[in-house]
């Protein structure tokens, strides 16, 4: 078995021991050879450090404490690119042609068509569900991203050459020149300085997500439903219509102003241009294409009713078309550039059918006569992207948190001398805002000079107003928690006179807003106007970062999944239509891990053909920065929800239950008993992990703290979660679940136990979810940093605190009995195990320079410019930071 699994990853092995040997030779002829043999010494060394012995960790310890500061950086430096160039050909293995079939799975597709079509599922069936699936992946620049986006784009071109090196016909010359190609890429990448000068902006960030767009998911989403088509008309002998699409993106960057005083109207409506230049720009080129593709001049009589006597129909309405698009991106760079013009609309592509009718008419017209395959190509694939992408690129959601909403209407009331709305009771608020929402006069008089936090939210309302309904998303409310927080932002819609009824979508994150969440929606949809507002579909968002942070991983699941379970309830009774929107991080703390385990484990019914996720940070180039690995990503997605609607997972039993109840009722108290009633708990957080210096990392444009002068509850659930796994403590991922499921055993409950992860995906997913961050966990590690950072009057909080991290990791193997962690899934505990050797001097290092910055009264650049390198390597090791 050892012989097969080695056997099963030499390709990868090849690969990384590739990389890290042009890498090497990189480095030889930037810094000279002692540089690299002192780098290849230390991480040898680390190696057999991992395997226990204490001498080769001593020796380690004494080359990284005595670098020179003129080495520190380039040291840093080495460790995080040869992690870079692992996590490359770790991505590029799961797509290249030498995949094991235990890494690459099947399609996931054709698996569930086959799965289905051969079970008691209506053929009808699946394909309704497949037409109307409706599968949004919002797009979050959430500051876990740490790669900067010119090293991303160098990245993906390595990729290419590992592609192309496994071409067995290329000649010797085409070899050497591929290789001659890595070398020049692997050598930008070293001379590239990987942390940014500066925060990105918030344009910044919705770039970032556009550049994934247009590198990966332009060709990966026709890609992925050609294969879908290919499946379905295989099994079932039908096509699925050109039209519809099952994935599509929205994005959050540029519009969620939650904590982020950078995200303002001026800079939403930068990005909205943006986003529909972006687009205008990528259907030009594929219109040119055509252009020169379709030159044929027989046409039906629809298409020559247009152009008659056209020798070549098809290229006069594409270039017609070509010169709409042209004039669309210079409108949209003058706009961009300030200029406010007066363009008649009907000469740009402005609306969706301004593009769709044109190549819809010519996708008849080449099917009419005679032509299906050659309308079946490209024009195909540019009708696709047309049903997910639309004209503007991504659909941009907006996000506030509820109480900038209720100042703006309690600084109103006081200004029309109506009294406070802030000190009015939910009853008295709730009436006043039906009554306003109803009322025929406007409520906001023109001479009013709000306050500027006042005026910044009316003027985003404004912003809403002025945009076409595809334009835009949710109107996502954050930490809401009754009716009048989303009725709140009704009104302020309704005064800045927007026409289309915009989604406004609580998020309730927190434990007790989850606990609260079904009340608060019976009494909304109580509400006959709100019913008829809604048009027979609800939006509501659940918070995992936020919950997990307040209440512990076990705690805050079972609270999500019980609130789902109470909402598709209060949905179905009002004869509404329900859309959960998961707020899910890269983290397992933050709601993270597999989509696809995801998915299938929420509630029965939760699903049915409609959710929407949040992909954040970094996760979103590990899913979809290369076009086959965004294809394999869209698969899953869409298997996940198709089975989840089609084969929804058992209703649990009430025992299942009520075990569930207890488990969450232990781990929230072990949790909170550490988190806020353990008094040396923040000054240990503080120590132990680099959260303070975190906040001088240029990551994300939002600010790491809430508020300025607040503590850990303050701070917001990414750097709590960063810092934890820089340490490799990992805590939030698993405080509080190792007592709960130790105490459900002592009453007796360990067969329960195992029939609920046997044949309960919820409780199994939070099981495999505890695995994998119980095998990530390296108290030796931490123990380290305590020792190096931490007062020793402190010391006995990291004693108490790996003790809970043994007796979890115990009560998992117990349960799984499985003889280590992860044992079963082989890939996993491989991909953990290739990237230790270079996250550990990493981590060591790091220990180190946080001391050394302490310390000194102001540290040297080199210092501080290496502590923020072995950050984001550390990030880079650890893929799932954040």
């Amino acid at each position: 078995m050892a012989e097969q699994t080695a056997d099963m990853y030499a390709s990868l092995r090849s690969n990384v021991s590739s990389l890290g040997q042009i890498l090497g030779d990189t480095m030889r002829d930037h810094l000279g050879e002692a540089f690299l043999e002192k780098v290849e010494q230390i991480r040898i060394l680390a190696k057999e450090s991992r395997k226990g012995d204490s001498d080769s960790r001593q020796q380690m310890l004494t080359l990284l404490n005595s670098l020179p500061d003129e080495e520190l950086v380039p040291f840093a430096k080495a460790f995080n690119q040869f992690l870079n160039l692992a996590n490359i050909a770790e991505q590029f293995h799961t797509i290249s042609r030498n995949c094991d079939e235990l890494v690459c799975v099947p399609d996931p597709v054709e698996q569930l068509l086959g799965r289905m079509l051969n079970s008691n599922a209506n053929e009808q069936d699946v394909i309704n569900c497949l037409k109307t699936l409706d599968i949004d992946l919002v797009l979050t620049a959430h500051p876990t991203e740490i790669s900067r986006r010119t090293l991303i784009q160098k990245y993906s071109a390595v990729v290419d050459c590992l592609t192309e090196q496994e071409n067995k016909q290329l000649t010797e010359r085409e070899r050497n020149q591929s290789h001659l190609r890595l070398r020049q890429l692997i050598a930008q990448i070293w001379h590239t300085n990987e942390i940014r000068n500066e925060r990105p902006t918030p344009v910044d960030e919705a770039r970032w997500g556009l550049s994934t767009i247009e590198a990966s998911l332009w060709q990966a989403v026709p890609d992925f439903l050609r294969q879908l088509n290919d499946h379905v008309e295989a099994k079932t002998g039908q096509q699925i219509p050109a039209d519809i699409c099952p994935v599509r993106f929205s994005s959050w960057m540029g519009g969620d102003r939650d904590g982020n005083p950078f995200v303002t109207s001026v800079v939403t409506e930068e990005v909205l241009l943006r986003n529909r230049h972006a687009a205008a720009r990528l259907y030009l080129k594929d219109v040119v294409s055509l252009v020169n593709e379709l030159s044929m001049e027989d046409a039906n009589a629809e298409l020559m009713a247009l152009v008659p006597n056209s020798k070549e129909p098809y290229r006069d309405i594409l270039r017609h078309l070509r010169h709409k698009l042209r004039a669309t991106i210079d409108y949209l760079n003058a706009r961009l550039e300030g200029h406010q013009l007066d363009t008649n609309h009907s000469d740009l592509i402005w609306e969706l059918d301004d593009l769709k009718q044109p190549l819809e008419l010519l996708y008849r017209s080449l099917s009419d006569s005679g032509m299906r395959l050659i309308a079946n190509g490209l024009l195909l694939d540019m009708l696709r992207r047309l049903a997910c992408f639309g004209i503007h690129m991504l659909r941009l959601d907006i996000r506030q948190d509820a109480e900038r909403h209720s100042d703006v209407i309690a600084e109103l009331t006081r200004y029309l001398g109506m009294g406070d709305y802030d000190h009015w009771d939910e009853n008295e608020k709730q009436a006043f805002l039906l009554r306003e929402l109803t009322s025929r006069r406007p409520l906001i008089p023109t001479d009013w000079q709000p306050s500027a936090d006042v005026q910044e939210v009316i003027k985003t309302c404004q912003l809403v107003a002025t945009q076409p309904a595809t334009a835009l998303g949710s109107y996502v409310i954050s930490m809401a928690s009754k009716p009048s927080d989303v009725l709140a932002v009704l009104l302020l819609l309704k005064e800045a006179g927007c026409q289309h009824p915009m989604r406004v979508v609580p998020l309730f994150e927190t434990l007790s807003d989850l606990n609260t969440a079904s009340d608060c929606m019976t009494q909304l949809l109580d509400i006959d106007w709100y019913r008829g507002y809604t048009k027979g579909m609800q939006e509501v968002m659940i918070g995992y970062s936020d919950s997990a942070k307040d209440a512990g991983v076990m705690a805050a699941a079972w609270a999500q999944y019980h609130a789902q379970e109470q909402l598709v309830a209060v949905c179905k009774k009002a004869d509404v239509k329900l859309m959960l929107f998961h707020g899910r991080g890269g983290s397992i703390g933050r709601g993270g891990g597999p989509a696809h385990k995801a998915i299938l484990s929420q509630p029965p019914g939760s699903v049915d053909g409609r959710i929407r996720v949040t992909e954040q940070g970094e996760m979103i180039r590990f899913k979809f920065g290369l076009p086959k690995v965004a294809v394999q990503s869209l698969a899953l997605y869409t298997s996940a929800v198709m089975e989840a609607t089609l084969l929804p997972p058992p209703e649990p039993k009430q025992e299942w239950r009520d075990c569930m109840q207890r488990i969450a009722d232990d781990s929230v108290k072990a949790y909170r008993d550490i988190v806020r009633e353990e008094p040396d708990f923040v000054a240990y957080f503080r120590a132990a992990t680099p959260e303070v210096e975190l906040g001088k990392l240029p990551l994300g444009s939002r600010p790491a703290k809430r508020r300025v002068d607040g503590g850990i509850e303050s701070l917001r659930a990414i750097p709590w979660i960063f810092a934890w796994s820089q340490n490799r403590l990992m805590l939030p991922a698993w405080l509080g679940s190792g007592e709960a499921l130790k105490a459900a055993n002592e009453r007796g409950e360990f067969e329960l136990l195992k029939e609920m992860e046997l044949k309960w995906p919820f409780f199994e997913t939070r099981i495999s979810m505890l695995e994998m961050v119980y095998m990530k966990a390296e108290p030796n590690l931490a123990r380290y940093y305590e020792s190096t950072l931490v007062p020793e009057n402190l010391h006995h909080l990291g004693k108490k605190l790996r003790a809970s991290l043994q007796l979890g990791t115990e009560a998992v193997l117990s349960l799984t009995e499985a003889e280590e962690l992860m044992s079963h899934t082989p890939w996993n505990r491989e991909s953990v195990k290739l990237r230790n050797p270079y996250i550990d001097p990493l981590n060591f290092l790091q220990a180190e320079l946080l001391a050394r910055t302490r310390n000194e009264e102001q540290a040297s650049k080199q210092v501080e410019l290496a502590l923020m390198l072995t950050i984001a390597g550390v990030a880079a090791g650890m893929r799932n930071t954040g």
